[in-house]
């Protein structure tokens, strides 16, 4: 199976949109508490505005009949304006998604291979994301590509 990755256009939204439920879907199941049920993260519009903004640019990959089977949202981040930051640019994964049914395929790690070399070509000093905890399969992916926990963010339910 060959695998292209490249930017979003308008054109991949109803495969996108798909997507987003699957993801919303695993959330939902290890914390449904916190997710809502058959939802998704974006609308239909707000999936429109970002696949036109610079600054949050996404990605899908592609088999070679243009079918997307998995995704990255981004998000460039600046800090040279922050009081407490150095000055540096990051590339956040805002998301990253793998059609179930393609999975352990390694289009996953064709993607985050991608946007780290997309991450360097901006200059970035780091790329980062956040995993949710009740995902260990996808906090155990991430570790296999060496990345390493940055911050924790921690919670008590009252």
């Amino acid at each position: 199976m060959s695998i292209m990755v490249r930017r979003a256009v308008h054109e991949d939204e109803p495969r996108i949109l798909d997507l987003l439920y699957q993801v919303n879907g695993v959330h939902q199941k290890g914390r449904p508490d916190i997710f809502k049920r058959d939802t998704r993260k974006y609308t239909k519009e707000q999936l429109s505005q970002l696949i036109d903004d610079e600054t949050r640019p996404i990605f899908v990959a592609v088999e070679e009949n243009g079918y997307v089977c998995g995704y990255g949202f981004c998000v460039i981040i600046d800090t040279s304006s922050s009081n407490l930051l150095m000055p540096m640019k990051e590339l956040y994964i805002d998301d990253l998604c793998v059609d179930e049914n393609y999975r352990r395929k390694h289009i996953g790690k064709t993607i985050y291979d991608y946007l780290i070399q997309y991450a360097k070509d901006l200059g970035c000093y780091h790329l980062t994301l956040n995993v949710w905890a009740c995902n260990p399969s996808a906090m155990a992916f991430y570790e296999k590509q060496g990345m390493k926990m940055l911050k924790k963010e921690m919670e008590v339910i009252l």
